[in-house]
């Protein structure tokens, strides 16, 4: 045979191996939504966006409606766009969208371990336990408003001493935030100042900016190759483990003084169900969840309301006559010597109003967190095999055009009928819905409201910069959106 026929006959071969990979990828997912064709091994890396997933996705949605599938290298992941497919998906079948999908920088970290990453039975039992035992430290000696008020004051005596120089506010919006979910699960809350409390700011901080990088998004694409190189996802590994140890610690000295008759906080009350849950496995209360679950309600409790709380702020540096209109209704509903309480919140439409399209403008978690179908479903017409993933873009809700007209325009109007009352929106979901909804969301609304009104009550604020030149657009857009850096003067009232 000579050399050309061999040649030959090698990329004939090569041809009928590759259709027949092609073939059996799409025979193997058939009842999918459409979406590009994927390349084998690379899945749809050809039509994805440098300007990251959610762009992508986003491109893609316009020639394949809102449903469809994306190859994140050999996965195959199903989008939801739009309100209407997210809340069919989350709220009407919610049982069977209730699995949870992978991230793949925190796989090998959390495996299935903690009430975010949990799965099953599992996952009921600690998301059952978590939410009545933050209920509980928040109704038992101290309510959670009054942790919150309580942590407020501190922040505004704290501002007080930068008597108008301008300051970053991450740290402290950072320490806020961490130190209610503290409070509820450590059973202290910490000084600004402390060492170790600051380096836990620093290192959340850092996790979720390298969680929402651009090279944490080609991760995801090709994690069972990337894995084996140095990247994003060993940083993160370094970060969690430095956490987790810290956790560990704590954990130990609950251990060591734990007293069953009077439970402190989370970590005791969950030490004291392992006990009388021993004989019995499956129901999942054991050293590795109490650890994971800590590690879970802190991340997720902390730096998704300090972020919120950052955009808000550089929002109102950028739209002035917002905060003054805020200003005006907290002085006529609050006045100056009391604190802002819960109950002012339906007293003052205005307010809540700003809050809410703070959170939408902000745009959080815009690709959502991964879910994926507990078993075999049956999907406007598709069939989707159990554990398939599937990503709600919660992005495409909060701007979705049929129920938030402008979308990419900040106004809190928006919020309000014609009468200045609150109204609700279906679109409205910067927490998620359904039966994963984020399990925090009562405890960040509070926060969000006395935090805000707290800051604005004692304080006017002004901005370095010409609020015209104030950049709205994010400085890392991924798994989770950044805001840009920014200075703000705090000025006494």
């Amino acid at each position: 045979m000579t050399m050309e026929a061999s040649v030959l006959l090698f990329l004939t071969l090569l041809l009928g191996f590759v259709v027949l990979l092609l073939r059996g990828h799409s025979k193997a997912h058939g009842h999918l939504p459409p979406g590009p064709r994927p390349l084998p091994f690379l899945g749809n890396l050809l039509q994805m966006d440098r300007r990251g997933l959610l762009n992508s996705f986003m491109r893609l949605r316009e020639k394949y409606g809102d449903v469809f599938t994306v190859h994140l290298g050999p996965r195959p992941v199903v989008m939801l766009c739009g309100t209407e497919a997210i809340r069919e998906a989350l709220v009407d079948q919610a049982e069977a969208f209730s699995g949870r999908g992978t991230v793949a920088v925190f796989k090998p970290i959390f495996k299935e371990y903690g009430v975010i990453f949990a799965n099953g039975d599992h996952w009921k039992a600690l998301r059952r336990f978590s939410l009545a035992t933050m209920r509980d430290f928040g109704m038992g000696k101290r309510s959670v408003e009054e942790r919150i008020q309580e942590e407020a004051q501190c922040l505004a005596e704290e501002l007080r001493k930068s008597q108008g120089a301008p300051l970053d506010p991450k740290f402290l919006f950072q320490c806020i935030t961490a130190n209610i979910i503290c409070s509820i699960v450590f059973g202290e809350r910490f000084d600004y100042k402390d060492r170790q409390f600051l380096r836990l700011m620093y290192l959340f901080h850092q996790s979720f900016s390298l969680l929402s990088s651009f090279s944490s998004q080609v991760f995801e694409l090709f994690s069972g190759f990337l894995k084996y190189f140095p990247g994003t996802h060993v940083h993160i590994s370094r970060i969690t483990q430095e956490i987790l140890d810290y956790i560990e610690r704590s954990v130990e000295q609950h251990q060591e003084t734990l007293d069953p008759s009077n439970p402190r906080d989370l970590i005791d009350t969950y030490l004291l169900r392992m006990e009388k849950e021993k004989c019995n496995s499956h129901k999942g209360f054991h050293h590795q969840n109490l650890v994971f679950t800590v590690l879970s309600l802190f991340f997720a409790g902390t730096e998704t309301s300090s972020t919120t709380l950052r955009y808000g702020f550089l929002l109102m540096l950028k739209y002035p006559h917002v905060a003054e209109k805020v200003q005006k209704e907290i002085d006529q509903v609050i006045g100056s010597h009391r604190l802002p309480t819960l109950d002012d919140r339906t007293k003052m439409p205005y307010t809540d109003a700003v809050i809410h399209e703070i959170q939408r403008f902000a745009d959080l978690v815009p690709i959502g967190v991964p879910h994926k179908v507990t078993k075999d479903t049956l999907f406007r017409g598709y069939l989707l095999p159990k554990n398939t993933e599937v990503y709600p873009i919660l992005s495409s809700a909060l701007h979705d055009p049929q129920y938030f007209e402008q979308p990419d325009t900040f106004n809190p109007d928006r919020f309000l009928d014609a009468n200045g009352t609150l109204k609700k929106n279906e679109a409205f979901m910067p927490f998620s819905v359904g039966k994963r909804i984020c399990l925090g969301e009562g405890i960040a609304r509070h926060e969000l409201f006395i935090f805000f009104t707290t800051i604005l009550q004692n304080f006017s604020l002004s901005s370095p910069v010409d609020p015209k030149d104030i950049d709205l657009s994010p400085k890392e857009s991924g798994f989770g959106r950044v805001p840009q850096e920014y200075q703000i003067c705090f000025l006494s009232r």
